[in-house]
């Protein structure tokens, strides 16, 4: 076996150097808990200077597929969380898709029966509930152990009736202590966990068995999952303890259950959640600045009163010791938020380049920008910028700039702010710009302040309103009077006579 170590087996994981791994079915597309494990075994690595290994568990034919395992590299490289090791990778311990480690599960399983941890079991679910039956037990109990010590006579007798057998591994008869990194001690008592199958009776190796066998060649030192696996951390230490007396893996590594990411009315989050889907929420207008700061937040925080803060202050401070055991529910409006602020600090230019994806997706810009469409983009950004919670807001905002005059509707939301006093407010305006030679901000501001405010006595708050629904068709825009610039004269006149002519 090409993977296996030969150094001396010692019972405990070394505090360093810190080796950590993602390992993902590839199946559906990649959801907020599955790349908060991810983020969180990256913080721990590069926190602490160590290795981040990424490999797939791929061995579920019927439920896997490249696709997802494409979309599981696309989510990772827009997030920036790279790994040190696996696949696309390589190092030291390929393959690391466990469809191409099927040989090393097979020699592992040998060892296993050799050394007589496992055994064969041939006893069939419908026995197992007659038995707890027969007993007065709840026949939903699980396995009863019964194969354990099955005699030579019987073996064959089941051989006989043309039975294949699985193995399964014998748990041990004590208490299994886990000293979780997250939860502290967690005590498992003997006899609570029956013996479990490691692989099938067609052959086919189970997580069961692959999970850990990996764990060990690959020298993790640190597993940090989710909450939802921790029943199955007895049988993976039970596991590892017979791969260290082997020779088979070094140590038993340290374990962390990271909590639960719970949705609306305090419900686990499913995949079926909207919010739940990473490219939904990358669809909507999440940063992999801002997104990345708020799944932090689901089990960690900076500090009591810092909600926001960047990767690098992660990984400066991050301490799996610190995640909290409680469940943490995602919470779309502040994720939103905060994502906000991360928006608001990117580079104006930086921003103005991301805008570009969403106005595509969302039919404002084609492929290409021609120079008017790119100095209107130039111009444009800065003014939302400081506005802008999600990118995806970005052709609400801006579609209108690029419109031509004949394509503005007046939205039905817009159109129910109009006033009786709507077009005595657009004729004042018409008469204040056509003749103006100045067509920038500050002088349409001060041309229609004196037209409107100061000449008809309406309120600065209410002024303008039936302007901006002429130029943009929306009742909220960018600033006004930068907007108007933007646009030219001709444009800005053309619209506001428009919506004038419809007022009457």
């Amino acid at each position: 076996m090409t993977d296996t170590p030969t150094a001396q087996a010692t019972s405990s994981a070394p505090s360093s150097p810190v080796r950590v791994r993602f390992c993902p079915s590839p199946t559906g597309t990649p959801h907020v808990g599955l790349i908060r494990t991810a983020l969180f075994n990256w913080a721990h690595a590069r926190h602490t200077g160590g290795t981040m290994v990424f490999r797939v568990e791929d061995t579920d034919t019927e439920r896997d597929s490249e696709e997802s395992y494409q979309q599981l590299l696309e989510a990772l490289a827009w997030l920036g969380i790279d790994w040190d090791e696996g696949v696309e990778t390589g190092g030291p311990h390929a393959p690391y898709r466990q469809s191409q480690r099927l040989d090393v599960y097979r020699q592992v399983a040998d060892r296993l029966r050799e050394h007589g941890a496992v055994y064969e079991a041939y006893s069939t679910p419908e026995e197992v509930e007659a038995r707890h039956r027969a007993a007065g037990r709840d026949p939903k109990l699980g396995y009863d152990n019964f194969d354990r010590d099955l005699t030579e006579e019987q073996i064959a007798a089941f051989r006989a009736e043309g039975r294949e057998p699985v193995l399964r591994l014998r748990m041990p008869d004590e208490d299994i202590v886990v000293q979780d990194m997250i939860r502290g001690e967690i005590v498992f008592r003997a006899g609570s966990i029956p013996d479990y199958v490691v692989v099938r009776a067609n052959g086919q190796p189970l997580y069961t068995l692959t999970n850990p066998v990996d764990d060990a060649l690959m020298e993790i030192t640190h597993v940090l999952r989710g909450e939802d696996l921790l029943s199955s951390t007895p049988r993976q230490i039970a596991l590892f303890r017979v791969l260290v007396e082997i020779g088979l893996a070094k140590y038993v590594p340290e374990y962390g259950h990271l909590p639960y990411v719970m949705g609306e009315g305090n419900k686990k989050l499913s995949k079926r959640d909207p919010e739940s889907s990473l490219f939904h929420l990358k669809d909507s207008g999440f940063i992999p600045e801002g997104l990345l700061n708020y799944l932090a937040l689901l089990g960690w925080s900076l500090s009591a009163d810092e909600d926001v803060f960047t990767v690098e202050q992660l990984v400066e401070h991050f301490d799996v010791h610190d995640v909290l055991a409680n469940p943490a529910r995602f919470d779309l409006k502040k994720a939103t938020a905060i994502n906000g602020t991360h928006v608001r600090r990117l580079d104006p230019e930086d921003f103005r380049d991301r805008l570009v994806p969403y106005l595509q997706a969302g039919g404002v810009l084609g492929e290409t920008l021609d120079e008017r469409r790119r100095e209107i983009l130039d111009r444009a950004a800065p003014l939302v910028q400081e506005r802008m919670n999600l990118l995806g807001e970005a052709p609400e905002l801006l579609s209108f700039l690029f419109a031509g005059d004949d394509e503005i509707e007046v939205a039905d939301d817009a159109r129910k702010q109009l006033k009786d006093s709507a077009g005595d407010v657009l004729r004042a305006a018409l008469a204040a710009l056509e003749p103006l030679e100045d067509w920038s901000a500050a002088a349409l501001e001060a041309a229609l302040r004196e037209a409107i405010v100061d000449g008809l006595g309406i309120k600065p708050r209410l002024a303008f309103g039936p302007v901006r629904i002429a130029v943009s068709g929306r009742r909220i825009s960018p600033p006004l009077f930068e907007s108007l610039e933007i646009l030219g004269k001709d444009s800005s006149l053309t619209r506001l006579r428009a919506l004038a002519a419809q007022l009457g």
